[in-house]
């Protein structure tokens, strides 16, 4: 048999972060059954890169070591060197993370791990430079002392003792099921989980910590969530600083909207510049709970503007979404570098606009000549208020702000002329189901129509990656190649954002789908002996370890995700126990979440779920989704735990809706509950408790305050 790494096989692959590697004259491969098994027949170490192709440091140890020749000869001779997208295979990624969390207290990427032929890690790091820097190893260097002591017996004997510990310990970690049988958080959890994050807070610059800034949403909506079950200002408070710090800064983009991935100082100044699908799915989620809870409607505006970047620049012609805008673009010189698409100097403002309003918008936006950025440049943050440019330029407030629109509508469009940064076009079904969920909040809040991205995302994903008869999911889409098995977050995100295109739009389609991943959920995830829901299915590719995803990341935790959804899906199908997954799995990791809440802020949402209830809204109407002055009602009302359940006014239409979605019999969240004397009719419950039937959604919301 020929030897597949003789050769790079990336160019046979649809993955743009893998296809970036492809001309690289190390004899990269994909992870697949041929290169395990030539590590074997070789007898040779795997070097595993995990990355993602929007990865600032990923671009760095490329042009540095894997384009280079010396390097490249000894990969090649003497390890079989894996490349892997970990935004196609999460599972490897969790896996070899968890490693060097273990080993070093640190992850990120690029990930860089040595593993035996048989896949276990005995080396970990992240980015390492050619040469010694720092305090680092150089990776030249370190790949001879590894091949080195590979080759002598004493030494591979050690390293694959050691291989052997790191991977029980990792095993032991995430396939861990603490306390099985023990009960589910009581009510405190909320509180106790708010009162953490209380502590975490940063009160000089809002976020969480004092160094690198992230956006961490489900600690906010924490927050958010408890204030409004207590009234306690500080923690209104905290959140309300996060939100504008997150708004003003350098995370947001002043001039096009989204949000880039996090920002490198403690201030919210410098971004790292890549726009990541999900950030900009999570984000205008907590920024819609802010406005329905304190009106700010700069909150309302970075919603609008997000949503919008996302529909213009990372939506798929037929309606999914893309992966990521990466971090680089060519700056004058030609040169790749971060934050060049993004940044200005006073001269290139005023290249753009007149003079005033050139000096308009760098007072207002902090562009000066010594910058905040890289030589001399400026990421723009919102520096100066309103009011004190009115009282500075002598105008009054409308003004400025009619002359700063035009002036970044302007710059806006100059902007436009620059070298872009490259788009990953992969279409993740996880990740669309992440942004589905925020068109379809967005339609409720904000505008019925925002639905109509939410539905489109959701046509695309069960268009080229379900397949409805043997009710399984593909995890990836690129230009027509559909490749990966799916993982829980896949399932867990898309069952949510079809379930909240539900609640936005009233059509069952979206409902049953909903149902079709939750029961899948069940099926290939949910292990009841151990009474925990496992990131990969039970049928899937033997790895050295079964990983489980409880923690928030930069993505919500996929098992939290999974809980709630499952939750909202139970009074649907009470034939399915979803309740009964939940409430096993919350008691298995109670005890974590009780204890460590920073680290499952979305477990702990679901576990305050779980304890206190939803406000539950069954909407009998055939004027979808909502009447409009119901639409506006809920939209001006932060109603946490919300659960709406629109069905048709009719018993004969819901009937057919019955057998569309293959149910025996009308669920007890619709049974018995039809519209009224011909008008749309509102029933509002909460435990076994309901109002009576009314046609005022005000009377409704106000029983839940009884």
């Amino acid at each position: 048999m020929s030897d597949p790494t003789a050769r790079n096989r990336l160019d046979e692959e649809a993955s743009p972060y893998l296809r970036q590697h492809a001309d690289n004259p190390v004899n990269w491969q994909p992870w697949d059954e041929a290169a395990l098994e030539a590590a074997k027949e070789r007898d040779v170490p795997i070097f595993l890169s995990v990355g993602y192709s929007a990865c600032h440091w990923c671009h760095v140890m490329e042009e540095e070591s894997f384009e280079d020749s010396e390097v490249a000869e000894v990969l090649n001779q003497d390890f079989v060197p894996i490349k892997v997208d970990r935004e196609e295979r999460p599972d490897l990624d969790s896996i070899y993370q968890t490693v060097s969390q273990l080993v070093s207290g640190r992850g990120g990427w690029p990930l860089s791990v040595w593993l035996t032929p048989e896949g276990k890690p005995f080396y970990v790091g992240t980015y390492f430079p050619r040469e010694p820097r720092r305090n680092a190893p150089g990776f030249l260097d370190l790949l001879g002392n590894i091949a080195n002591s590979w080759s002598k017996a004493e030494d591979r004997r050690e390293m694959e003792n050691r291989a052997e510990q790191w991977t029980r310990a990792a095993k032991d970690q995430l396939e861990d099921v603490p306390s099985a049988g023990e009960d589910a958080p009581d009510e405190d959890v909320l509180t106790d989980a708010a009162d953490a994050v209380l502590r975490a807070v940063d009160g000089e610059h809002g976020g969480f910590g004092t160094g690198q800034k992230f956006p961490q949403e489900a600690r906010l909506h924490l927050l958010l969530r408890a204030y409004d079950g207590t009234g306690r200002d500080a923690y209104r408070d905290a959140a309300v600083q996060t939100l504008d710090a997150m708004a003003d800064g350098g995370l947001y983009d002043h001039l096009g909207g989204g949000f880039h991935r996090y920002c490198t100082d403690r201030d919210w100044t410098v971004p790292h510049f890549e726009k990541m699908l999900y950030d900009n799915a999570e984000l205008p989620r907590v920024f819609l709970a802010g406005y329905q809870l304190t009106g700010t409607e700069r909150y309302r505006t970075v919603t609008e503007e997000t949503l919008a970047f996302v529909e213009r620049e990372l939506t798929h012609p037929d309606g999914g979404f893309f992966s990521t805008l990466d971090a680089r673009s060519p700056d004058e010189d030609g040169e790749h570098v971060e934050g060049a698409f993004y940044v200005w100097t006073p001269g290139a403002v005023h290249e753009v606009l007149d003079d005033e309003h050139a000096d308009l918008f760098c007072d207002r936006y902090g562009v000066t000549d010594s910058g905040n950025f890289e030589h001399g440049q400026t990421v723009l943050t919102i520096d100066r208020e309103i009011a004190d440019l009115a009282d500075e330029y002598d105008l009054d407030a409308a003004t400025v702000e009619e002359r700063l629109d035009e002036a970044r509508a302007a710059l806006f469009e100059a902007r436009g002329d620059r070298p872009r940064p490259r788009r990953d076009e992969k279409v993740l079904a996880g990740w669309n189901g992440l942004m589905a969920s925020a068109f379809a909040e967005a339609a409720i809040v904000l505008d019925p129509e925002y639905a109509d991205a939410a539905a489109e995302a959701l046509g695309f994903v069960r268009e080229h990656l379900w397949d409805g008869e043997s009710k399984t999911l593909s995890r990836r889409f690129k230009d027509g190649d559909v490749n990966g098995d799916a993982f829980l977050e896949d399932y867990a995100f898309l069952a949510r954002g079809a379930f909240d295109t539900y609640q936005a739009t009233g059509e069952p389609a979206h409902l049953g789908f909903a149902l079709d991943l939750a029961r899948v959920v069940v099926r290939d995830f949910w292990d009841p002996d151990e009474g925990t829901v496992f990131f990969t299915p039970q049928d899937g590719e033997e790895l050295v370890a079964r990983p489980q995803e409880l923690r928030d990341q930069s993505t919500p935790s996929s098992l939290g995700v999974a809980l709630d959804v499952l939750l909202s899906l139970d009074g649907f199908a009470p034939d399915e126990a979803f309740a009964d997954v939940v409430e096993a799995t919350l008691a298995t990791h109670g005890t974590r979440v009780e204890t460590s809440p920073l680290e499952y802020p979305t477990l702990a949402l679901v576990a305050d779920r779980w304890s206190a209830g939803d406000a539950e809204l069954t909407v009998a109407t055939d004027d979808r989704p909502l009447p409009e002055r119901w639409r506006e009602t809920l939209a001006g009302t932060y109603l946490p735990r919300r659960l709406l359940a629109p069905r048709p006014a009719t018993d004969d239409d819901l009937a057919m809706w019955l057998d569309d979605l293959e149910l025996d019999e009308a669920p007890a969240v619709w049974a018995e509950r039809t519209a009224r004397d011909g008008e749309p009719t509102v029933y509002a419950c909460r435990g076994f408790a309901c109002s009576q039937p009314t046609h005022d959604i005000e009377e409704a919301l106000d029983w839940f305050e009884t």
